[in-house]
């Protein structure tokens, strides 16, 4: 359990450090809205666990992160509520929506291809 508990916590660090590097990227004149969720997977990929659950919650933590920040950066001008926000989000450039999705997708896999397997290896034997 303190494996998962230091996949959460990398998770949480590596978040808010993508949630303030977007911001500052974004006064450079640059757009990376796939920073958030991405640095928080990659801060919880720095611990390996054995168990899945951390990495689905890292993806859904990253969904949740990259959805805040981009709803922070751009509201709609219309309603600037989180829930228009999020009723509307089909509404946003694709090239948004993929940028999104690929946060979110690094969240997910970094710590899940961290996962340490139970099964313990067979030495191969010379016949």
């Amino acid at each position: 359990m303190k494996q998962a508990a230091l996949v959460l916590g990398g998770a949480v660090f590596g978040g808010m450090v993508g949630h303030f590097a977007f911001f500052w990227i974004a006064q450079q004149g640059f757009y990376g809205i796939a920073l958030p969720g991405g640095l928080l997977g990659l801060g919880a990929g720095c611990v390996s666990c054995r168990w899945r659950w951390p990495a689905v919650v890292c993806g859904v933590m990253a969904l949740a992160l990259t959805l805040f920040t981009e709803w922070k950066f751009a509201p709609f001008l219309k309603d600037e509520s989180l829930s228009y926000f999020l009723l509307n989000l089909h509404e946003k450039a694709a090239v948004k929506l993929l940028m999104i999705a690929a946060g979110t997708f690094i969240g997910f896999w970094v710590p899940f291809r961290r996962i340490e397997s139970d099964r313990q290896s067979v030495p191969k034997t010379s016949a």
